[in-house]
């Protein structure tokens, strides 16, 4: 086996991502044949940065779960390859047993690690993390904003106080400190957890409530499945305990999990009362409240809906800002496992010998810079269509 050239390498990879490329090609051909169904999604086709955005985003989460699939991924990430070690990218694995890949695409880590394979197991690790992290942040931002704007008061006044007091602390100083080691050996994230993680369970229960009251059948079913999924995700994610056993976060996950989502909530509570503030005393909420709907359905379903566009545009740019917090993170050895592939360690353990070999170390960062730009070129978009509303 031959050293692979450059042209060589970009059919190669073309080759082994044709799973991406397809699922990209069906789903854009789909959407934008229903866009005029499809709402402000649909509408995202008509803007330029908003296809970029959404071709740069699809391509890195079908590529995270198509790598967790083990579908795309062509060695073990974990595993060193005998004389791969700073291998360039194209190298001939030397002593292919039938079946193996022939070939590190992207070349050899300083441990002899494929570093194709740790991109895109890297992709996961921000796919099942940060989009989630950061809807738990917005559902807890809007379960105490609204109250606070609707209300006002003196419960404003307390949750705007608690809300300014955590970002007081800078934001990066407040992550590290988080996922410390001794921070988590004291278990303070498991009780975190377990606190925070119960406001998304009442949002959810609340928003059931307040839409269903009129129908007292139908709500009592969208009730009882709501407790019952809510509640089964909250043992599963806050306590590990989920007595399906199909749940489980490990520890270093949960840490950083928690961390995202105590950081995010403030700023997003932040901006939900602002917003709030000023719907409430439009003419629509004036007439909602004559037609004796409750607080509840007024906030979640005449409020919320008209703020959506701003709050669907900071959801885009908080997953960018989940995704590079992340990577510092990975970069300084903090939060998730030493052994995970996510993007802040490969680009860390690249780096000592970047001089020398710069690709261990480039491929992740262009990996990290090209999901990011995409989340922004979203966000964008987004803004862009929302303000024709």
């Amino acid at each position: 086996m031959e050293q692979l050239g450059a042209a060589q390498i970009i059919v190669a990879l073309g080759i082994r991502l044709w799973p991406v490329f397809a699922a990209m090609g069906a789903l854009g051909a789909l959407s934008f044949v229903f866009r005029a169904r499809l709402g402000l999604y649909g509408r995202l086709y008509s803007s330029a940065a908003g296809i970029a955005g959404l071709a740069l985003v699809s391509f890195w989460v079908l590529t995270g779960i198509f790598g967790a699939a083990d579908l795309l991924i062509t060695h073990d990430p974990l595993s060193p390859l005998s004389g791969m070690k700073n291998a360039p990218p194209g190298s001939a694995l030397r002593m292919a047993e039938d079946g193996q890949y022939p070939h590190v695409l992207l070349g050899g880590d300083n441990l002899a690690r494929d570093v194709f394979s740790r991109v895109v197991m890297g992709a996961w690790e921000v796919v099942k993390i940060a989009p989630a992290a950061t809807l738990f942040a917005f559902m807890i931002g809007i379960t105490l904003g609204l109250p606070a704007a609707y209300f006002g008061g003196w419960l404003d006044t307390v949750l705007t106080f608690a809300a300014n007091l955590i970002l007081a602390f800078p934001v990066i100083l407040l992550f590290y400190l988080l996922v410390t080691p001794e921070i988590v050996a004291s278990g303070v994230p498991g009780r975190m957890a377990a606190v925070l993680f119960v406001l998304p369970l009442i949002f959810a229960i609340v928003l059931v409530n307040s839409r269903t009251h009129v129908r007292p059948v139908r709500r009592a079913v969208l009730l009882g499945v709501t407790i019952l999924v809510g509640g089964w995700l909250y043992l599963g994610i806050a306590l590990d305990a989920d007595p399906l056993g199909l749940i489980s976060f490990p520890p270093s996950m949960l840490v950083v999990f928690v961390a995202v989502v105590f950081v995010n909530a403030p700023t997003v509570f932040r901006i939900v009362r602002g917003l709030g503030l000023d719907i409430r005393e439009r003419d629509y909420i004036a007439a909602a409240r004559t037609r004796s709907e409750g607080p509840w359905y007024v906030m979640l379903w005449e409020i919320l809906p008209n703020v959506r566009g701003p709050l669907i545009v900071d959801f885009c740019l908080r997953i960018g800002y989940t995704t590079i917090l992340l990577g510092t993170l990975g970069f300084f050895g903090l939060g998730l496992s030493p052994e995970s592939p996510d993007w802040g360690s490969t680009i860390n353990e690249g780096r000592k010998l970047l001089s020398i070999y710069p690709h261990p170390a480039l491929a992740p960062a262009i990996s990290l810079l090209s999901l990011v730009l995409g989340l922004n070129l979203l966000a964008d978009g987004v803004r862009e269509e929302s303000l024709r509303d």
